[in-house]
């Protein structure tokens, strides 16, 4: 929830909210694109951090304890108002965007490099990995279907303006507000995780700690992890890309902003749907077919969305369907390729690194944001939707400006991760039985 207002929607609450001007968002897009490269490239420092941390609570716990503590904090004063512009406004900005990406950093990696602490089974790291993705869905699609009439209901509660007079330009209260509601939810749902799991010590490792000198080798040496993390960068672009552009699409496209918490529910039903699925699918087709069946779904639904008539609902939301239930599949498939790459590399390279290994999800996660931040900022920028105060507003040189950006580059993102995918990774079903098998030998684990 916290990780979609911030990525998907701080921009829109910036242009069209606090109606920021032209020459602040500049800066703001940059400093955003800064500040997430400078996140990305220390993710891996965290997970270094977490994997040489040594505490009765385990590793993991105390980095996800002060992730509760700080990053709602950053996530409410993002969307604050203190009245400032020009000058004071984009110091202020950065300073709580840096912090936030950083404290963000602090429990997500540690949330999710406890996975195959939990289980070297690989259904069984699908069945937790689809239920973890599930749940985390079910909070990203209740803020991108929500945020539109609850923020309106919100600040009319407060303001007493009636709903359906309210603008874009009046819904600070509610947006400020919103994001109170998600931060709280969130630092409660995180407790679950802090006082609910336990590691399981299944897998050990003879080396123990890594030297700071050793922390990028770690990455690259292991190439079944670097694959995977070009294969999910080039995905995560396309996907933050296309997502990132969905509100501005049906205020300035369609014509209709309200449209867009209607698509969106039909996109949260579609990609649950596929998380659910996965598990079932999994079982009759391996990975390799699985991942070639969701791409050719999403690539199929980037075209008729391309060439849909705009005020054609019929057709985006065929569209939608499905490049968001191929999308649960890759976005699942990814983190199980993730969470095997631990393996290998232990295999490997004789040293279990969980945190190093997944901290690239996170910062691949970040890279993509940011650049898919930066190409929707841009865009909304030389395009003139900036400027424009409405649909009729926009030229037909600036509406396929979009369109090209939100539709085209994306799917040309996503048929360049899979040739990747397809070239360079090897961990099938056999060779990763035949690395568990010489590790159970090695006594690195458990029998």
């Amino acid at each position: 929830m916290v990780y979609a207002i911030v990525s998907m929607f701080l921009i829109f609450y910036l242009t069209d909210v606090i109606n920021l001007p032209s020459s602040t968002m500049w800066w703001v897009a940059g400093i955003i694109l800064a500040a997430r490269i400078f996140d990305a490239l220390t993710d891996p420092l965290m997970g270094f951090i977490i994997d040489n941390t040594k505490t009765k609570w385990g590793k993991f716990k105390p980095w996800i304890a002060i992730g509760i503590l700080t990053s709602p904090l950053f996530t409410i004063l993002l969307f604050t108002d203190f009245g400032f512009s020009g000058t004071a406004y984009i110091v202020t900005f950065a300073i709580f965007y840096f912090m936030w990406g950083i404290s963000y950093t602090t429990h997500d990696i540690s949330y999710w490099s406890m996975l195959p602490a939990l289980s070297v089974d690989q259904k069984e790291r699908e069945r937790i990995g689809s239920l973890a993705r599930i749940c985390a869905n079910i909070g990203l699609f209740f803020v991108v279907v929500g945020i539109v009439p609850l923020t309106k209901i919100i600040t009319g509660k407060l303001t007493g303006v009636p709903v359906e007079n309210l603008s874009s330009t009046e819904l600070q209260p509610g947006y400020f507000t919103f994001a109170i509601i998600i931060s709280v939810v969130m630092a409660m749902s995180l407790c679950i995780a802090l006082f609910g799991v336990k590691e399981t010590g299944i897998v050990t490792s003879k080396k123990q700690g890594t030297p700071i000198r050793e922390l990028f080798g770690i990455i690259i040496k292991n190439d079944q992890l670097f694959f995977t993390a070009i294969a999910l960068s080039l995905f995560m672009i396309g996907y933050i890309t296309t997502t990132s552009f969905g509100l501005y699409y049906f205020k300035y496209a369609y014509g209709d902003e309200g449209m867009f918490s209607v698509f969106s529910a039909i996109l949260g039903v579609s990609q649950l749907s596929g998380l659910a699925l996965f598990p079932l699918f999994s079982k009759k087709f391996d990975r390799k077919t699985l991942f070639t069946g969701a791409v050719i779904s999403m690539v199929a639904g980037y075209i008729i969305f391309f060439f849909a008539p705009v005020t054609t609902m019929v057709f985006i939301g065929i569209a939608g369907v499905l490049i968001f239930f191929g999308q649960a599949f890759i976005q699942l498939l990814m983190t199980m390729f993730v969470a095997d790459s631990v393996d290998y590399g232990h295999w490997k390279l004789g040293k279990r690194n969980d945190s190093i290994t997944f901290s690239l999800q996170p910062l691949i996660y970040k890279l993509g944001g940011a650049i898919g931040t930066g190409v929707v900022s841009v865009i909304i920028l030389v395009s003139g939707i900036k400027e424009a105060g409405s649909a009729a507003d926009v030229t037909p040189e600036g509406l396929l400006m979009m369109k090209v950006a939100m539709f085209i580059f994306p799917m040309l993102c996503f048929v360049a991760s899979y040739l990747i995918y397809r070239a360079k990774f090897k961990i099938d079903a056999k060779f990763y039985a035949q690395i568990l098998s010489d590790l159970k030998e090695r006594g690195e684990l458990a029998k």
